[in-house]
């Protein structure tokens, strides 16, 4: 009987007593990699250290790469080659200090056995709280059990080191989420709640299409709403490729996107422009986006779609310059107009409304969207809706205000209605070269004060959530604003945001993404009936919802 040569495997070695392995996900830039690994070496050094304190050694799993300059894996296929040498029942600590790809480690960490601990530097200038929260939501998917934590300093933050210490010995932590009540615990008043199932009724009825320029933008798992989860709510895909929308970025003639460029500055947008295509912003990048948005409105409109999203980084990046400015455009009412082609009727394409559009193809995002675009287009409230990354907070400075104030900033665009000023408080600089070679701008604004209405779609348990709740744009002084931007990326759009009955900790240990959805009103109450409209079709539309914090007065829902 013949013998087969059996797979020779890599010999697991099982961590000695008190012993963590740590791994760090990166970017799949490696530029972007090189320049952020000194605040991640700086923080696995004080990770280190807040370990050591709770008698444990925190030890590498994979080394610092010389000839690349950093210690992140930078691709699935290195994850996969660190995690085949990790013993499953090891603790695994996933330390963050930047925006990093998920799925680099999500296969690691979806099959192994051990305790996983997820934790972040509470940095503006280095996203690793994005990038972390990014990661949540992709292992909530998943269905992979896990812990997180954060701190601006692991030393010397006492709750931190009480949950470090709790996780390190027991393998798990958890936090309080006492601000989150379901809807159906929350009285829901009769008019909006009808409102609402009669939206739902309409679109599991008629039916919409959601236009995805490729899946799987910078590793976002979390982002990605499979179609037996999705179709259900009456939305279905329309699988479109950036190659499609480059070959019709190109066929857009000169002349089209010279107009869009004579509008944009005609309603008062400024652009910082530059003569060097490799730093500087020039008229060219600003041109070939204005194609690309002229592009984008063509294809949705030949396909019928009532949203799109554009993938954004990869692939694109590498032909176009960023999409930046044709999203802020595509998600606003008062835009550039565009017309169809001969052959699609010569006529204005979604004229007086905005085409709904997701950042970063975020799927989630992308229904919220489309849902909270008809609640507010039926109740006469501004239509206009974005996404933006939970990057960062802090206290104002500025004694404006004792709230707690969160930056909420996109990486490039918001509808320019959001901005105070409009589009003549609208600024367009280029994206960092670290990030965009092609450069492009981005559609930067400073969010106007009113109240608004956050929320949240993510994949738990093989089926649809949203988190929803009120929150307070407030107005900062310049230099204060400054200060936040300058401890971020100074040429993303900002929102100080104020979430009522939610606090950092409380949002953090929640939420399941590194975007969150916001939608203005035009007053307190408006935004109250806005929420529960909103809230009720998303029920409608079989999604288990939870209403988190308070009202603005501080009273419970």
């Amino acid at each position: 009987m013949a013998e087969y040569k059996l797979p020779k495997l890599a010999k697991l070695t099982k961590p000695k007593a008190k012993q963590v392995m740590l791994v760090a996900s990166g970017d799949l830039r490696q530029s972007a990699n090189k320049v952020c690994w000194a605040a991640q070496e700086a923080m696995e050094q004080q990770l280190t250290a807040a370990v050591k304190a709770c008698g444990y050694d925190l030890v590498r799993a994979h080394p610092y790469k010389q000839a690349q300059g950093h210690g992140f894996i930078g691709s699935q296929q290195e994850g996969m080659k660190v995690f085949a040498e990790i013993h499953p029942d090891a603790p695994i600590v996933v330390a963050e200090a930047v925006w990093q790809y998920s799925h680099h480690v999500l296969h690691g960490l979806a099959s192994h056995r051990g305790p996983i601990l997820t934790v972040a530097n509470w940095s503006g200038q280095w996203p690793g709280l994005v990038g972390m929260l990014n990661l949540n939501g992709s292992l909530t998917k998943a269905g992979v059990k896990y812990s997180t934590l954060w701190s601006e300093d692991f030393l010397n933050d006492k709750a931190f080191g009480k949950n470090l210490k709790t996780w390190l010995t027991k393998g798990k932590v958890t936090h309080k989420l006492d601000h989150v009540k379901p809807l159906a615990k929350v009285k829901t008043p009769a008019k909006e709640k009808k409102l609402g199932e009669a939206l739902a009724e309409q679109m599991l009825r008629e039916k919409a299409i959601m236009g995805v320029f490729d899946e799987g933008c910078m590793g976002m798992f979390n982002a990605i709403i499979p179609d037996h989860l999705l179709n259900p709510t009456g939305v279905y895909k329309e699988r479109l490729s950036q190659s499609a929308l480059f070959a019709e970025t190109g066929r857009v003639g000169d002349d089209e996107a010279k107009r869009v460029y004579r509008w944009l500055l005609e309603h008062g947008m400024q652009f910082r422009t530059g003569r060097r295509e490799e730093t500087d912003l020039t008229e060219w990048q600003i041109l070939t986006q204005c194609k690309m948005y002229i592009a984008a409105m063509r294809i949705a409109d030949e396909f019928g779609c009532d949203t799109i999203g554009i993938q954004y980084q990869q692939g694109l990046k590498d032909c176009l310059p960023a999409s930046d400015l044709v999203e802020g455009m595509l998600n606003n009412s008062e835009r550039p107009p565009v017309t169809a082609t001969h052959a699609q009727g010569d006529r204005q394409l979604y004229r007086g409304n905005p085409l709904p559009h997701f950042n970063e193809v975020d799927e989630c995002a992308g229904l919220d969207g489309l849902i909270t675009y008809r609640v507010h287009k039926a109740m006469g409230q501004p239509v206009e809706n974005t996404l933006h990354d939970i990057r960062w907070g802090d206290a104002d400075r500025s004694g404006t205000t004792d709230e707690y104030v969160w930056v909420f900033e996109i990486s490039g665009a918001a509808p320019p209605a959001h901005f105070i000023g409009g589009w003549k408080g609208t600024v367009g600089e280029r994206q960092p070269v670290m990030y965009f070679r092609l450069g492009g701008s981005t559609v930067k604004g400073i969010s106007r004060p009113g109240e608004i209405v956050w929320s949240r779609i993510y994949v738990e348990d093989d089926a649809l959530h949203m988190d929803i709740g009120r929150a307070g744009v407030v107005e900062l002084p310049l230099e204060e604003t400054k200060r936040r931007w300058n401890s971020t990326t100074p040429q993303w759009p900002i929102m100080h945001a104020v979430t009522y009955g939610v606090s950092r900790d409380q949002m953090m240990a929640k939420h399941k993404s590194n975007h969150v959805q916001v939608v203005y009103a035009k007053n307190d109450k408006d935004a109250d009936k806005a929420l529960f409209a909103k809230a009720s079709m998303a029920a409608a539309l079989g999604i288990s919802v939870n209403v988190c914090g308070t009202k603005k007065n501080g009273k419970a829902w």
